[in-house]
């Protein structure tokens, strides 16, 4: 079967990386098949096995080699960590997820987590709980793991921002999964009922609730720029200390 890949092209050479869908600008629309031809620097030609999966990475980029309708030859080239952030800030906010509706209630939440803590929504009121829901052999939920510890350790000096992690997985499978790969929320094990009773079935799937318990983000899969939403939604619930108002 043949697969496209749209590639957008703001101004003449933009470090958008494939993933980012839309742009502020009215850009230019190339298709980007397997069959085109994929090169780096210094005349190297990638098959499309290779140079579909650095991209997919988010550290590389294609530029056209002209701008001409038919040109069918782009140039691969690595992304600096300030083309990353640049990338990241133009990318639209991720879809909302089918399983919340914003501005209503999360509804009861009352488990303990993988040590045996004891996690109440009802009495964090007053505190913004970021979730996670997620199961090991999960490949978009493992691939997210190192950006949301980020997030943690961004916040890891704030009380009142909480970060919980659902899993389907048992509590065994769980530890030896995280003896190499640890992941800081605090982590729910054996949480498959959890998900079934709001009714998730796509993982994974992130939320971010606000001091009342009400839902002001939620999103559903892998995305680049979901770990920067989730931040901006935490960041906007600190400042205005309430619900009013979050970002769009």
């Amino acid at each position: 079967m043949r697969i496209f890949i749209v590639l957008f092209i703001l101004g003449l050479f933009s470090t958008q990386a494939l993933q980012a869908q839309s742009l502020q600008a009215q850009p230019k629309k190339m298709s980007l098949t397997e069959k085109s031809i994929v090169k780096d620097s210094s005349g190297m030609i990638y098959p499309y096995a290779i140079w579909s999966k650095l991209i997919q990475s988010g550290n590389y980029s294609l530029k056209p080699v002209s701008f001409n309708d038919d040109n069918d030859q782009f140039i691969l080239f690595e992304l600096t960590e300030k083309d990353k952030e640049e990338m990241i800030k133009r990318t639209p906010k991720p879809k909302e997820s089918t399983y919340f509706v914003t501005g209503s209630p999360f509804g009861k939440f009352k488990t303990t987590d993988i040590n045996r803590n004891k996690l109440n929504l009802q009495e964090m009121k007053g505190k913004i709980v970021v979730f996670n829901f997620w199961f090991i052999n999960c490949p978009p939920c493992k691939k997210e793991i190192p950006e949301l510890n980020r997030l943690v350790d961004k916040y890891k000096d704030r009380n009142d921002v909480v970060f919980i992690a659902v899993a389907l997985d048992d509590k065994s499978d769980l530890k030896d999964f995280l003896k190499t790969t640890p992941f800081n929320y605090a982590i729910v094990d054996a949480g498959r009922w959890i998900a079934a009773e709001i009714g998730i079935n796509t993982f994974p799937t992130n939320v971010v609730v606000d001091q009342n318990g009400i839902v002001q983000f939620h999103a559903t899969g892998y995305s680049l720029s979901l770990p920067n939403w989730i931040d901006k939604t935490i960041t906007s619930l600190i400042e205005k200390g309430s619900t009013s108002t979050v970002p769009n």
